[in-house]
């Protein structure tokens, strides 16, 4: 059964920065793209960030391109890496997700209906 566990969120305040991992199975790493994704209270899940597995490549949502950044797995723990630097509109429970068949091809890159494999979210709030 593939396996998705994201794990860092936290109570931080604004302008600092927070580090989320999502710790994927072994077969998850075959996989084609791993997405990062978030829901604020009330609002849609909205995705922020897909990366190929493989290649490496990376793409950002316009909502958060230049502040959050995505890192490739790493080989000492399967982990795929977010870190950004927080305002008090990023309060959100953040997921990881994967993607088997299209990878970070548009349109399915930052759609919810693109992604087959979903971890359980964590929190992250940020206020002062």
């Amino acid at each position: 059964q593939v396996q998705l566990v994201e794990s860092g969120g936290d109570l931080v305040q604004p302008g600092g920065s927070l580090r989320l991992s999502c710790a994927a199975s072994v077969v998850t790493l075959d996989s084609t793209a791993i997405g990062w994704f978030r829901q604020a209270p009330g609002k849609r899940r909205e995705g922020l960030a897909c990366i190929n597995s493989k290649a490496g490549n990376t793409y950002y949502a316009a909502s958060v391109e230049g502040v959050f950044t995505i890192a490739g797995h790493n080989d000492e723990n399967t982990g795929y890496r977010q870190i950004n630097t927080l305002k008090s509109e990023d309060t959100a429970v953040y997921y990881c997700a994967a993607n088997h068949q299209t990878g970070c091809l548009l349109p399915e890159r930052f759609s919810v209906d693109g992604y087959d494999t979903w971890g359980q979210g964590t929190q992250v709030t940020v206020s002062s």
